[in-house]
């Protein structure tokens, strides 16, 4: 549906089990910072949505493990927006490990969009048309 957004990461000791091997949610971290550069690579952020009353809650995660991600590896996580409906959106994800050079894990997260009352509604114009901006295209908010 979108372009891709890749976002360039070192994995930290810290994101490692006592194997050296990345801790299994830490991938969903990896998912939410590249979500945030999605954003801001079409002119706004989260902080921005939530300033105008709009909030996007996740309420699926799916990952699929298919490789090794271990400390000090160089990873990818390329994100696109892969559908849109009525109030919710879907995040597609894959990781891979400039390192290895494998894919290591692909994934995908649903979330709602909300207003400040914290009920799902339906996507305003406005909010539609930053998602589906193209990063060439996007303005800083």
């Amino acid at each position: 549906m979108g372009s891709i957004t890749s976002e360039r990461i070192r994995v930290r000791y810290g994101e490692t089990d006592q194997m050296g091997h990345a801790y299994y949610a830490n991938y969903l971290y990896w998912f939410e910072q590249a979500r945030g550069a999605w954003c801001r690579a079409r002119g706004f952020t989260y902080k921005q949505l939530e300033e105008r009353g709009f909030f996007m809650p996740i309420v699926e995660a799916h990952v699929r493990y298919r490789g090794e991600v271990r400390y000090d590896d160089i990873i990818f996580v390329d994100i696109h927006l892969a559908e849109m409906r009525r109030s919710a959106i879907r995040f597609e994800y894959v990781i891979r490990n400039e390192t290895s050079g494998a894919t290591t894990t692909e994934g995908y997260t649903w979330q709602v969009v909300m207003g400040t009352e914290r009920k799902a509604l339906s996507i305003p114009d406005g909010l539609r048309e930053l998602l589906n901006r193209e990063p060439a295209c996007a303005a800083t908010e």
